[in-house]
């Protein structure tokens, strides 16, 4: 199979894929409260909240706002009057069709688009990710390939004992024990506080950056993918150092060094690039909880907020750019993945 007919059936997967998401966010979001409710409050009066639900589009049939929101979503879109928004449209009939980025609508709390709200929660989510896999790529394969080296040995034990209990504790755990300990405790040495967000303003610097608080929830959001990175580099490198062409290699009277980094580590790296892909794109997920213990703005942080507030479009917005990334980054590592090991064929 060639390279463009494999990403065409990746990408219809992808489409059919992000169908399904958008389908049961939607079906979900149904059969929450109504928001129109509780965004009035209790004691308005029915005219008042028949009035919200209509300026939201909650007074059309269920299976009719699944279509208007399809539609919205929907890079071609079909409407009565011209879109504004369009990058280009024609009148078909009595109907204008447009191409346009998707409309993910407007939050109901801040009548802001929430594309501007998740666009500017983004940032701090991205960046606590990249250092979060960063810290866990770095330390988890240095660890691995020491694992590996001296097996059996105190290294390896301690290694894979340290590894363990990553993997054991659950993410949130760490994260209040992390904001703890080197937040309150040990404040005074580490000069880092419990809680922090990566841009801050002040009448003197006005927007700036406050990279110290990248610190404790990289920390935190990085323990189990280093702990898993690690021990799986360690199981790849031993069956790599294994083969029978490491050991033609020393044979052949190669220095260790040149055997490790030119035939060992190339092939053990496999695996691990597949995990640590996954990973990237759970953390982005997986953000949520930390983002809202170290109060770190990001898209988790909006998306719980949002979730307290009944602001559905929001969540369902979040919901969906993470989805979005999910199905980018497995496509991508695919690609990749075959790049570093011709021996797999695309199908």
């Amino acid at each position: 199979m060639n390279f463009l007919t494999y990403f065409g059936k990746r990408f219809l997967y992808s489409l059919l894929t992000l169908w399904g998401v958008i389908s049961l966010v939607f079906l979900l979001f149904n059969v929450l409260p109504d928001p129109a409710q509780l965004t009035m409050g209790q004691r308005t009066d029915a005219k008042s909240i028949a009035a919200a639900r209509e300026e939201m589009g909650l007074d059309l049939p269920p299976f009719q706002q699944y279509l208007h929101y399809l539609n919205d979503l929907s890079p071609i879109h079909v409407s009565h009057t011209e879109n504004k928004r369009s990058v280009l449209s024609f009148a078909l009939g009595n109907r204008w069709v447009s191409l346009q980025s998707p409309y993910f609508r407007t939050s109901y709390q801040s009548k802001k688009p929430v594309a501007q709200i998740l666009g500017e929660a983004m940032e701090g989510t991205v960046v606590l990710a990249f250092a979060s896999i960063l810290l866990a790529i770095v330390l988890g394969i240095g660890a691995g390939v020491v694992s590996a080296l001296f097996q059996d040995r105190w290294p390896d034990r301690l290694i894979l004992a340290i590894s363990t209990l990553g993997i054991s504790l659950p993410s949130f755990f760490a994260a209040i024990l992390i904001a703890w300990l080197f937040g309150f405790v040990w404040h005074s040495w580490t000069g880092l506080s419990m809680t922090g967000s990566l841009i801050d303003y002040n009448l003197d610097e006005g927007r700036h950056y406050v990279w110290k608080n990248l610190i404790l929830p990289a920390l935190a959001l990085g323990i189990r993918p280093l702990a898993i990175i690690t021990q799986l580099m360690r199981s790849s490198m031993l069956d790599a150092l294994s083969m029978d062409y490491i050991i033609t290699a020393k044979a052949k009277g190669l220095s260790p060094r040149r055997i490790l980094w030119k035939h060992a580590l190339p092939n053990a790296l496999n695996p691990v690039i597949t995990s640590i892909s996954g990973w990237f794109a759970s953390l982005l997920a997986g953000a949520f909880f930390i983002e809202y213990i170290f109060n770190w703005k990001g898209l988790g942080k909006v998306t719980v907020e949002a979730l307290e507030k009944a602001d559905y479009p929001v969540v369902m917005g979040s919901v969906l750019w993470v989805a979005c990334l999910f199905i980018v980054i497995n496509l991508v590592v695919d690609i990749l993945y075959k790049r570093l090991d011709p021996r797999i064929q695309l199908q």
